[in-house]
């Protein structure tokens, strides 16, 4: 399973460094400051459920890779932005420092701005091998999955939440949409390319909410208990910005038995798939088992 994990995060890579190729761009510098935050590292979770998707549902590949980039652009242009002062305030991402470190702030937020509008322009490429109507239906789904009632409007009650006590249900609402939403796009947009039927979507969807959940619910206690140099950002920021998580909620342990909860219920949902479905599976136990 290791191998075909590395060889769609392989195959993304190529796909990224094909579509920010600085060659003949009208802006070489803010193409150079988007290429910095998108290639060379990540887990490139995102693009490898949306592959995993593709698998299980028997979605056309050239789908599949401009779904996997439009979805880890988005994700690449939301990190530029929650790193920036007036945000979270982080100088170091993926083990780097942090796009605005880099080339300014400025430029990064035109770089995240830009990999948006890029990401949207790269799902409706018509060499996609899709019609019109389902590539439209692709854009909405990821533009709800980015915006007010998702990712964007989840990091909005994060940023309102700051010093304030939270009930569990408002945390996990808060994170199903700034966390969970984008996470659960990457499956759903796969599926969609296949023109999976009810049924499956129904539980693709039910795998997609619960594995969303369960990693910001990981994310959360390794800020807690990581190792930096692992997680390639500093830990305890949450505590710092005094945010409601998880594990000041819940306590480290009830954390950790609620996110494994979640993904046997996610693996629950995919029994009747068979064994096109594994990568799926391993991608969930992955999910909570991981080090950074």
């Amino acid at each position: 399973m290791k191998d075909r994990v590395e060889t769609y995060q392989e195959r993304i890579e190529r796909f990224l460094d094909r579509t920010l190729d600085p060659v003949g761009s009208p802006v070489p510098g803010l193409t150079v400051a988007m290429r910095y935050s998108t290639l060379g590292g990540g887990k490139r979770l995102r693009p490898l459920l949306v592959y995993a998707t593709g698998e299980a549902v028997a979605a056309p590949d050239a789908a599949l890779d401009r779904i996997a980039a439009a979805v880890e652009m988005i994700h690449v242009y939301s990190l530029i932005h929650d790193d920036l002062p007036a945000m979270d305030d982080d100088d170091l991402r993926r083990g780097k420092p942090t796009c605005h470190k880099f080339c300014g702030e400025a430029t990064a937020i035109l770089a995240g701005d830009a990999l948006q509008a890029l990401a949207f322009a790269t799902l409706i490429d018509a060499h996609s091998g899709l019609g019109a109507e389902a590539r439209i239906a692709l854009l909405v789904e990821l533009a709800d999955a980015s915006g007010l009632h998702g990712m964007a409007g989840g990091q909005a009650l994060d940023l309102d939440s700051e010093g304030k006590d939270l009930t569990l249900d408002e945390l996990e609402r808060m994170h199903r949409m700034k966390t969970g939403a984008l996470i659960r796009a990457s499956v759903m947009l796969a599926a969609r390319a296949a023109e999976a039927d009810d049924a499956t979507s129904r539980r693709l969807s039910v795998y997609a909410d619960r594995i969303g959940l369960a990693f910001q619910i990981r994310d959360d206690v390794l800020d807690v208990e990581g190792d930096p140099a692992l997680l390639g950002k500093a830990c305890g920021a949450d505590e710092q910005l005094a945010k409601a998580t998880f594990p000041s909620l819940l306590g480290l342990e009830a954390s950790r038995q609620r996110a494994r909860d979640l993904v046997d219920e996610a693996l629950e949902s995919l029994q009747p798939f068979g064994r096109e479905a594994d990568l799926l599976r391993f991608l969930g136990r992955y999910i909570v088992e991981r080090v950074h």
